[in-house]
């Protein structure tokens, strides 16, 4: 299972958003790819934060408070992320997914995005080997 590689998962194409990018316009762009969240990169695709569904629904919900939505992703972004890297095993982010910890990690190279992974690429990672496993075991 260690083989199981995340760069063999991972979305290669995902949302990535910029600081300035107005929240409103984020909201679109995750609902419309159905991701869970997006990398906060700058114009070279470095990593500068990251921001979740969660953070713009509180952000959402007090603006819709004063009919007032005026916030950017630098508002609510998070600036501490946690990150996978395209040769970690899948098997060691799913053991990091446990509990509490984030549903989707930005992959970084050399502090570039190059992707992101997601709660249910992970859990298609682990049934597509399960699957292998039990053809060997027969």
């Amino acid at each position: 299972m260690e083989s199981v590689k995340v760069i063999d998962y991972m979305e290669r194409h995902p949302v990535k958003l910029t600081p300035d990018t107005p929240l409103s316009s984020a909201v679109e762009l995750l609902l419309n790819k159905g991701q869970m969240g997006a990398p906060v990169v700058d114009s070279e695709d470095h990593l500068l934060g990251f921001i979740s569904e969660q953070d713009c629904l509180a952000k959402l919900l007090e603006s819709s408070y004063h009919c007032d939505l005026t916030a950017i992703v630098a508002d609510v972004m998070r600036t501490e992320v946690l990150t996978a890297q395209g040769e970690d095993s899948v098997l060691s982010l799913a053991e990091m997914m446990l509990g509490q910890k984030p549903k989707i990690y930005p992959v970084v190279e050399e502090g570039k995005v190059i992707g992101v992974i997601d709660r249910s690429r992970v859990l298609k990672a682990l049934g597509t080997h399960l699957k292998v496993c039990f053809r060997h075991a027969v």
